[in-house]
């Protein structure tokens, strides 16, 4: 990157302040918080075998920078429109942005210029975007969405808040009940799950919706945590919820698989793989990912999420990641008190269990018993009958992929299976309470 893209950049970040003052008024951008690192030999996000890029990363002084620059922004757009919140009410926001994405902005009476914005953005379309391939890559990921989904929605959402700085706002926003947590995750399962129907992203699709309402969540998130400066400690913390703590999300399965492509010596996507790769890019484009975040070569997946990774410094609090943490874990994510969900319930926390030791745990039973998570042999057990029965039906499904004349039947039932899914998830809310907020904790040291 040239230093004048840096500085303009930089022009961007500083831009917040002037065109979203309420919320922006009075932070100093050039701050470094303490989230943010780049000194050699500090703990970081980027942990296992992932660590050993980190010299190398920091190495790039300019995607260093770069990467500093997008821990300072927030959604320019979707922030303005949510700083109407004192003006027009919470409610209001939300119901003139459902209407614009039902019936379009246009059709919206006395629809404020900022909504319009907004919408306008979402509805710009990239010069790289194809959506025969976005469609493409919805139809291949809906085998793991209707099979394995169920059962590691729990255990993902998990890997949003291990990390202190990243999981704040999360805590402050009164996620740390059982029952606020299971709405979440919910909330969460909901929209990738709609975002792999049958042209779910097109402009009127549920998908493009729900990005809709999840910028206006996270955007709300920071109008009212940034009005409360003495619950919110910027020099700490920094900008809540920032553009690059909105990668993992989206971008996860695609950076996996660009990694182990790497390892291999593979340097091209195959056809199936940009597919996919192409849906998480323009998913990520509607939740308002600025472009500059979305590489399309495994080099560049890659090297933007360890970047990102390898400058957040690693914390755990308990008082903020242990009490999501367990609150997640206790969650009722039952849609009815049936046995077939009791059942299931049964199997999927055993595998969530599971799932979190090996993936953030390292596999110490130990060390993730003492934060609440006790993963015991029937656990083990479990987990491994629930992954049979995933592999089993995934692998079925897949073959039936390139069976001519059975693959319609076999993509119908797995778009069957997401909508009972959707169903039993309830209703997505999307919304946030700023009554139910408390004080983020009292900063402590950095570990």
């Amino acid at each position: 990157m040239t230093r004048a893209a840096l500085d303009n950049l930089w022009a961007r970040v500083e831009s917040q302040r002037e065109r979203v003052p309420a919320m922006y008024g009075k932070v100093d951008f050039r701050a470094i918080p303490e989230r943010f690192t780049a000194t050699p030999g500090d703990a970081t996000a980027l942990s296992g075998k992932y660590d050993r890029d980190r010299d190398a990363l920091l190495a790039d002084a300019d995607r260093v920078e770069f990467i500093r620059a997008y821990t300072m922004i927030g959604d320019v757009t979707a922030d303005a429109y949510a700083a109407l919140m004192r003006e027009h009410g919470f409610r209001a926001l939300v119901d003139m942005l459902t209407n614009a994405c039902d019936h379009g902005v246009e059709n919206v009476p006395g629809a404020p210029p900022e909504l319009v914005a907004f919408i306008k953005d979402m509805e710009r379309i990239p010069d790289w975007l194809d959506m025969k391939l976005v469609e493409e890559g919805a139809r291949v990921d809906r085998n793991a969405a209707a099979n394995l989904g169920p059962f590691i929605i729990r255990g993902a959402f998990i890997a949003t808040f291990m990390n202190k700085y990243a999981a704040l706002p999360m805590a402050v926003t009164g996620t740390l009940s059982s029952q606020t947590a299971g709405r979440r995750v919910k909330d969460t399962a909901t929209f990738f799950t709609t975002s792999v129907l049958p042209g779910a992203l097109e402009r009127f699709g549920p998908g493009f919706k729900s990005a809709a309402m999840v910028r206006l969540m996270h955007s709300m998130v920071r109008a009212n945590v940034l009005r409360r400066p003495k619950d919110w400690d910027m020099g700490v913390y920094g900008i809540p919820i920032p553009q690059v703590d909105q990668m993992p999300a989206g971008l996860i399965s695609v950076f996996l698989l660009s990694y182990k492509m790497i390892e291999e010596g593979r340097t091209q996507f195959t056809p199936r793989e940009r597919a996919m790769v192409e849906l998480a890019r323009y998913r990520c484009f509607l939740l308002g990912l600025p472009e500059e975040l979305l590489a399309d070569t495994p080099q560049g997946i890659v090297n933007l999420m360890n970047a990102r990774s390898g400058t957040l410094r690693s914390g755990y609090d308990d008082s903020t990641c242990g009490e999501l943490l367990r609150a997640t874990m206790a969650a009722d994510l039952r849609p009815d008190d049936s046995r077939g969900a009791r059942v299931h319930e049964i199997f999927e926390l055993a595998f969530a269990k599971l799932f979190f030791v090996k993936s953030f745990m390292g596999g110490d039973k130990a060390k993730a018993a003492s934060i609440g998570v006790k993963l015991t042999s029937g656990d083990v057990a479990l987990a491994a009958v629930a992954g049979l029965f995933i592999y089993a039906r995934m692998r079925l499904y897949a073959l039936a992929a390139y069976i001519p004349g059975v693959r319609g039947i076999a993509d119908r039932r797995l778009v069957a299976k997401l909508k009972a899914q959707l169903v039993s998830y309830g209703h997505a809310e999307f919304t946030t309470d700023a009554a139910q907020y408390r004080p983020s904790a009292a900063p402590v040291p950095a570990e």
